[in-house]
Parts: structure tokens; sequence; C-alpha cells
């Protein structure tokens, strides 16, 4: 069997990790080690099957819990296929689905690049398959805090299913946690994780400045992700997107406190 037909029945109450890796060693030890966690795994070991098996799952109510994705892959680099993701037209839970990089890329450069194009975190290589385990686990704790956390995430404490709306000088929040799905103004927001809960951190509490640790802390549990340029990276990809859809060249959503942070335009 090859890696492109390892596509197994999927139960939704069971961690399913797609592993996208053309090495078939470390796609085994992945798969060895997943499994003993008692997690599902399909592997890929190229980039071109990689949405069509989304839109597969997806079609047919499969749920999917995270992606490991090679940066290097033979044909095509996972940063793209990443955003390709993000921009692609599945929808629901698979649209947001949590993205690790694995890299052999040590540069601080590259590693930012890969968060600004959509992922949630990287593991470097080499790396310790347990390791990778570890950053899953973290970023399923934060997915859970994002829906009861009073303080950094107020705007879900009800554990409501219905859209919330929030209404702004600068305009009009919608946010639907059925489908994890944010809009401005009713255009929705194509957001990585990472991205939907810094903004929904900021219109938790609208009127006041975050400093860079404070969203950093809402987004990750990694000492190597606590860099200001991170949450920059994050700040200026969503920046583009609402610059790209607002009637006004000139109108500031997420405005930045020198020497402090960030804030969300409320009037």
């Amino acid at each position: 069997m090859t890696a492109s037909q390892n596509i197994i029945p999927v139960n939704a109450n069971t961690p399913h990790i797609l592993i996208v890796e053309d090495d078939p060693a470390i796609a085994t030890s992945l798969r060895v080690t997943f499994k003993r966690e008692g997690w599902l795994v399909t592997w890929l070991d190229n980039a071109t099957s990689v949405i069509p098996t989304l839109q597969s799952f997806n079609d047919q109510n499969q749920s999917v819990s995270g992606m490991v994705l090679d940066v290097g892959l033979p044909d095509g680099d996972g940063l793209n296929l990443c955003q390709d993701i993000r921009h692609s037209g599945i929808i629901g839970p698979l649209k947001q689905l949590p993205i690790v990089f694995l890299t052999a890329r040590s540069d601080e450069v590259d590693r930012i690049l890969g968060l600004e194009m959509g992922g949630d975190d990287y593991c470097p290589k080499p790396f310790s398959p347990r390791e990778l385990v570890a950053r899953l686990k973290a970023i399923w704790r934060r997915e859970q805090l994002t829906a009861s956390s009073v303080d950094s995430q107020a705007i879900l404490t009800d554990e409501t299913t219905e859209p919330q709306f929030f209404y702004l000088d600068s305009g009009i929040w919608r946010y639907d946690p059925l489908t994890y799905t944010l809009y401005w103004n009713e255009n929705r927001l194509e957001l990585s994780n990472t991205e939907r809960k810094l903004i929904l951190a900021l219109l938790a509490n609208p009127e006041r400045v975050f400093s860079r640790e404070q969203l950093l802390n809402s987004i990750s549990d990694y000492p190597d992700h606590r860099l200001a340029r991170t949450i920059d990276s994050h700040v200026k990809s969503i920046r583009k997107q609402l610059a790209q859809i607002s009637e006004s060249e000139d109108q500031e959503i997420i405005y930045t406190h020198r020497g402090l942070g960030y804030g969300l335009c409320a009037s």
C-alpha cells in the first residue's frame, strides 16, 4: 500500500492526524508514536493529494484533528500548500485544522514565514516524535481554553452555538462557533487557528491594549515561540486581509501602541 492510498475510516471521537511527509522512515516513526497514543493516522507522501484528501474527509463528515506537514515535499512547498489549504473552498473545522510544520530550516525568518502563511506551530528537524505529540496536545489544549476561558476569550464563556456579534464603530464582527469562522462587515476572513484566536482575544476587550507577551500566552505554550515578531507577523497577515475588504484605505482596525502592543479599534 502506498502512502497516498493509506486512508482509513475515521472515528469522530478519536484524534485523527494527517501526516504529509515524503520520508518513509520519519513517517513510520510518527505513525508508530501516534498509534501508541490511540490516535488514527492517515499518511500522504506528496503535496498533490492533500487538498483532495481533506475535501474527501469533509464530504464524508470525517474529522481531522491536526496535520503534520513537511515543508520540503517532492512535488511542492509545504508553506505554499498550507496557504492553499487556508484559502481553499473547504469549509467547517477542516478549514481551521491545526497545522504543525516539520522543517529542516532553522532560520527564524523561515519559521515566522510559516506562521504567517497559516501554520500553528513548527518542529525543526531533527526532532523527537514525543515532542510532536506534546505540541499537538498543546494546540488542542489551547483550543479548549478558547471555548472556556473568561480572561482571554470572554466572548465564548456561555458556550453557545449561536453566532456572536460585536458592534464597533470600526465595523461589525461576527463569530460563528460552529464553523470557527470570523466575519468582518459580513466578509468572511480566511484565518489560521492562531490568527482567529488572536482576534478573539482582542474582541473580548476591544478597548484594551494587549502586550505582545499577553497575546503570545493566548496562542502558544512554547518558549521558542515567545518572539515579538511572531505576533507582529500574524497582525501583519490579518491587517493585509482586512485592508483588501475595507472601504477606506486609511481605516485602521488593529492599531499599534508603540512600546506596548496591539488593540482593536473600537471607535
